[in-house]
């Protein structure tokens, strides 16, 4: 067994695609597919479930692939301690419904990446459901996530509350919402509203926050940062976890502000997941402490 082989294993994993893996590590797809099928020759297992659409990790696989990565982990640490410079470079894979970017997730990452300086983050904007098929898969290592109060929480993952807020009506300072102390149902029937899609959670509180009543027209988007971005240039007002809207960049240029909804609303809460394994990768560990650390810092859960 070499090492290469299980950096192989994991970019097919990372990436869902022979090819694209391929692509990656600058192989022929031949060649990557004959690594990988020497290695589970070796370890008598099938790693991937080969479709037509792409290559997956299948049971099997997505219960070894913790060791496989803590493997790559001590080889990285085998290496630094002997003074090597050139070290394999890991990454740790986040999926997020973009939600608490600002004040949670960019300085996660920042602080993170100060002490792990070999290892890539990359950060994945996806739907709920997108996250979790993704997490079961091994292809992401954390998912951030929102739930409405009084949700039933996925089981399937290993879970950390980190951050509970308010639905607010995010506005331009111009607009007329803006005005208001609060602002009622009434009220936000009157702007075009930009909603999430389908699929966001915050699309299922408007829906029923409505209650089958239509503002005086509407946008669809993804995720709270272009819902914000479509605000702070006047198409209309949308609806966020407060956690989302302050001390943004855009609330502190005066380009969006915030208003809360009259009458009770569930609260909201951004929870933190990974898939339940006896291991965890090393990185992946890491990175999920400095989340809840920050969540503490700023009055999480």
């Amino acid at each position: 067994m070499r090492t290469e082989q299980l950096e192989y294993i994991t970019a097919v994993t990372r990436l869902g695609s022979l090819r694209r893996a391929a692509e990656e590590l600058h192989l022929s797809q031949p060649a990557l597919s004959e690594t990988v099928r020497n290695l589970e020759r070796e370890l008598g297992v099938d790693l991937l479930e080969r479709k037509r659409s792409g290559a997956k990790m299948s049971a099997e696989g997505r219960e070894l692939l913790p060791h496989i990565i803590n493997v790559l982990d001590a080889v990285d640490r085998l290496r630094g301690a002997a003074g090597e410079q050139h070290r394999i470079s890991r990454m740790v894979r986040v999926g997020t419904v973009n939600a608490a970017t600002v004040p949670l997730l960019l300085p996660a990452v920042r602080e993170f990446r100060a002490s792990h300086p070999a290892t890539q983050v990359e950060v994945v904007g996806a739907q709920q459901s997108d996250i979790h098929r993704t997490l079961l898969e091994g292809g992401f290592d954390l998912g951030l996530v929102n739930y409405l109060e009084g949700d039933d929480v996925a089981t399937d993952f290993d879970c950390t509350e980190l951050l509970w807020g308010r639905p607010v009506v995010c506005v331009r300072p111009d607009s007329p919402l803006a005005s208001l102390s609060v602002v009622s149902v009434s009220d936000l029937l009157t702007q075009p509203l930009i909603a999430m899609r389908s699929g966001y959670v915050m699309h299922r509180f408007v829906h029923r926050l409505l209650g089958g009543r239509e503002p005086s027209f509407s946008y669809s988007t993804d995720g709270a940062e272009m819902g914000k971005l479509m605000v702070a240039e006047g198409l209309g007002a949308t609806v966020l976890p407060d956690f989302s809207v302050i001390d943004d960049p855009l609330t502190r240029q005066g380009a969006i502000t915030c208003r809360p909804l009259a009458g009770d609303s569930p609260r909201v809460l951004l929870m933190l997941q990974r898939r339940k394994a006896d291991s965890v990768p090393q990185a992946a560990h890491d990175l999920h402490e400095v989340f809840v650390r920050r969540a503490e810092a700023l009055g999480g859960t």
